[in-house]
């Protein structure tokens, strides 16, 4: 009877995260709540239809941006994408050995943290050999600091009266994955969606070198891979630059790809499960949680005294 409910109140939620006005906030809190109340009924397709969906969306985004905006918003957020993601391998390391952290999954926390949660952690994990059950902790980890960076960044970039540009720029240096980067930077605004979203994908193309490296280091064979869906961005921007005449259809486009993604978030918070929850060591949560708080307010700190605000 509850599997029933719960796929009806399922499809609800999608019909609703499916109509123009529905926010990515509003779908992320629905899903969460049917996959904590009631429980997902459809776990892996869910789950899997969600990271399509949000590729697609991605995909969609970039015919709402100029070429020179891709490249602009790329270039200046380059140097804080490199150093961000150093400190953070670093700082997490250091972390993991002071609150004696299982080796491969502090790495995957961090590497989560520094480059693109759960696309880094999977795409690393092999490269380190890792276990199942570390992976697992892993994700589990920044999937709940990921829903609550959806929920908490717009909150304080509000109360902080950050700018479009410095709050977007923020999100997608310091926000674990592209879905909630652009779903808080959607929430802040359009300027925010689109900074966001672009500083995100500079950052995710380090996954290709970082889990090159540490195949290299631990024997592992890796082949050199870009996530399409960053090459589908770019052709998009391109395409909208070389076509402006087409601009209205452009748009269109873009605000169709807007409410898939909140679509995806509502299926992203769906996945947060009372069994993900149970999966998350103390240990390892305490060193998500104190890496992404470290990572998150230098970052922020940096921007602001670089006069971004």
């Amino acid at each position: 009877m509850q599997r029933q409910i719960a796929k009806m109140v399922m499809l609800a939620g999608l019909a609703v995260s499916a109509l123009p006005g529905t926010t990515t906030t509003l779908a992320l809190v629905m899903g969460t709540a049917v996959g904590l109340v009631l429980g997902n009924p459809w776990p892996q397709r869910s789950s899997l239809v969600s990271r399509n969906l949000l590729q697609i969306s991605v995909v969609g985004l970039g015919f709402g941006m100029s070429m020179k905006e891709v490249v602009q918003t790329g270039q200046s957020s380059l140097v804080f994408s490199v150093v961000g993601i150093s400190f953070t391998l670093l700082a997490g390391y250091l972390l993991g050995r002071v609150l004696k952290v299982g080796p491969n999954t502090s790495a995957l926390i961090s590497a989560g943290t520094a480059i693109c949660g759960g696309s880094a952690i999977a795409a690393l994990a092999p490269a380190l050999k890792a276990k199942d059950e570390e992976t697992a902790v892993a994700l589990a980890t920044v999937f709940t600091l990921n829903s609550v960076a959806l929920l908490l960044f717009p909150v304080i970039g509000h109360l902080l009266q950050l700018s479009q540009a410095t709050f977007g720029t923020w999100a997608g240096l310091a926000i674990h994955d592209t879905s909630s980067v652009v779903g808080a930077a959607a929430a802040f605004g359009s300027q925010a969606l689109a900074t966001g979203t672009t500083v995100k994908l500079t950052r995710a193309i380090w996954i290709t070198p970082v889990v090159l490296a540490v195949a290299a280091l631990n024997g592992a064979d890796r082949k050199l891979k870009v996530p399409l869906f960053i090459i589908g961005f770019v052709l998009a921007a391109a395409l909208r630059s070389l076509v402006p005449q087409y601009g209205a259809l452009w748009t269109g486009v873009a605000a169709i790809a807007r409410q898939c993604l909140v679509v995806t978030l509502f299926l992203v918070g769906a996945g947060l499960s009372r069994e993900v929850l149970e999966k998350v060591g103390l240990r390892p949560l305490v060193q998500g949680i104190v890496l992404w708080g470290v990572v998150s307010a230098a970052t922020l700190t940096a921007l602001l005294r670089l006069g971004l605000a």
